[in-house]
């Protein structure tokens, strides 16, 4: 069993046993429409994820005519990992950046912006690509994926317990014995926990696929001059994404934007920790 199969599982019981929490003010009747909600979120961001994704970032798909070198680089790349050819989208943003999508190898998809082919060289776009097929091979979009319904499913699900405690009340026995604070600090506390997981999960798999892609080429020295020019192109250009999908792009989309504790949200490591990273070959260890 891979260590992402295991990490799903762990955030699947968790959100079944915080569903099972939250539920519990209504009773067993809330208990199982939480429940029911959680499955559907989950199985849907597992099945239709690349959909969801290629949709949202308004990618288009390219053919080998069109770009016949983007088209060389990750048949290259997914020979060597020995994994089957993804299909391959270009998104209209000018911001420079590429992300990886899709339930497993034989039904990924990776995609990278207009901003990114005007900025970078083919070879700086091998080290991304090479740290995108990285992401599908190590299955991180499965991880992703779920880690995203988790958080969804939990804000949802503590959205409901607020309104319905204020318009219906608890269950009979929280009504009898209730702990108000209890109550308000799952509304609050749930949702932030949610996305600090999201974000945690997404940090270590960006790291794990910077060494990966670094091993996949032989080499870190291009995806390392790459992120330098893809974070500083993201300070400068902004783009809209929708924050639950900022977490599969190679650099933090929102890199730009002033966000109070800011490292407590940081959805991408730090560009200069992960350049070093490369730098140093930690990826040939």
């Amino acid at each position: 069993m891979s260590k992402n199969t295991i990490k799903t599982f762990v955030l699947l019981a968790a959100l079944g046993a915080l569903i099972m929490g939250i539920g519990s003010f209504w009773g067993p009747s809330g208990l199982t429409l939480g429940l029911i909600i959680a499955i559907a979120l989950c199985g849907g961001s597992y099945w239709f994820s690349d959909t969801i994704a290629i949709k949202a970032a308004r990618a288009v798909p390219v053919s080998e005519a069109e770009m016949p070198e983007y088209y060389r680089i990750v048949r290259d790349l997914t020979q060597r990992a020995g994994m089957p050819m993804p299909k391959l989208y270009v998104t209209p943003d000018h911001q420079p950046n590429a992300f990886a999508t899709g339930r497993n190898p034989e039904h990924a998809a990776v995609a990278v912006t207009q901003g990114i082919l005007e900025l970078c060289t083919w070879d700086e776009l091998q080290g991304v690509l090479a740290h995108e097929i990285s992401h599908v091979g190590n299955r991180d979009i499965l991880i992703g994926s779920v880690a995203a319904a988790v958080a969804m499913a939990i804000t949802f699900a503590a959205r409901m317990l607020m309104w319905g405690s204020l318009f219906f009340g608890g269950s009979r026995d929280n009504d009898r014995g209730g702990n108000p604070i209890g109550l308000i600090a799952m509304m609050i506390l749930a949702p932030i926990a949610a996305f600090m997981l999201q974000m945690a999960l997404s940090r270590s798999r960006e790291y794990e696929a910077d060494r990966s892609g670094a091993r996949l080429l032989g080499d870190g020295e291009p995806l390392a001059r790459a992120l330098a020019k893809l974070d500083a192109g993201a300070r400068r250009i902004p783009m809209n994404v929708n924050p639950a999908q900022a977490t599969a792009y190679i650099v933090n989309p929102f890199s730009g934007r002033q966000v109070q504790f800011a490292n407590m949200f940081m959805s991408h490591p730090p560009i200069d920790d992960r350049i070093r990273r490369l730098r140093e070959r930690e990826w040939a260890q």
